[in-house]
């Protein structure tokens, strides 16, 4: 598969976490956590969270191999059909299996550096995007994209229409309303089966909404992030997103 080409070397000076990010070394939050555990330095000393520099003058270095456009990693996107009980982070400090660790050993030696775009729940399954492309994991989770992902929700009971009317037309939640969501029934008999189309990503959405509806989920499991769907990639595994899917992604940018 084709690489879409590099972004150009910076020339002046950076927020070190919005700069790795950018170089596709992890997500701004995964920077920042890079920074406050001491494995980056500038110029010898440990950096600190805020800290500019410029990759062009200052010598930057990742657990002391120093960041430079040659040594960048080339870019790479995966979608993963993340299990329950899994954790959407790189690492877990109650030493808890995460995403990272289920993805092939060529994606986690060395400097490749994928790190998940957003979240799912633990408890959750389904559709995960992974990447080491920082600008990239920025604008999917900008809230001005509004990107449309897709869940089959098994609830307790089976909600009444005018239940279901209300979750589509949006719910007060915690003093805001969500926004209007796609809600259908895919099977009434209790516990119902229903496919919900988000086009926001509130902090357990699905779940709190559910639970104030009177209709506890269940399980919970995204089938399609936008155009690119898990189709049959078996729960656990992971696989490389094809040209047309990256181009749907690459052209947000």
């Amino acid at each position: 598969m084709s690489q879409p080409p590099s972004s150009p070397p910076l020339s002046s000076d950076e927020k070190l976490q919005k700069l790795l990010s950018q170089w596709g070394v992890a997500s701004r939050r995964q920077s920042e956590l890079l920074i406050s555990t001491g494995r980056i330095t500038v110029n010898g000393v440990k950096a600190h969270i805020g800290q500019r520099a410029n990759p062009t003058v200052d010598d930057i270095r990742i657990d002391g191999r120093p960041l430079n456009p040659d040594n960048r990693p080339d870019k790479r996107y995966v979608l993963l059909n993340k299990p329950r009980g899994v954790i959407s982070t790189c690492e877990d400090p109650q030493c808890r299996k995460t995403v990272i660790d289920l993805l092939p050993p060529e994606l986690r030696q060395g400097d490749m550096r994928l790190h998940p775009v957003g979240r799912l729940d633990t408890d959750s399954t389904g559709a995960l995007l992974l990447t080491n492309h920082g600008q990239l994991t920025q604008t999917l989770t900008h809230p001005r994209h509004h990107i449309a992902k897709t869940y089959r929700v098994r609830v307790e009971g089976s909600p009444a229409n005018h239940t279901l009317e209300k979750w589509r037309h949006g719910v007060d939640l915690g003093g805001q309303m969500t926004a209007p969501a796609e809600v259908t029934m895919l099977h009434p008999k209790a516990p119902a089966l229903l496919e919900i189309v988000l086009h926001e990503g509130r902090n357990r959405q699905i779940r709190r909404v559910a639970e104030q509806l009177g209709h506890p989920v269940l399980s919970l499991h995204r089938s399609s992030i936008g155009a690119i769907a898990l189709g049959e990639l078996p729960l656990g595994q992971c696989r490389e997103l094809t040209p047309q899917e990256l181009k749907i992604l690459l052209d947000l940018l």
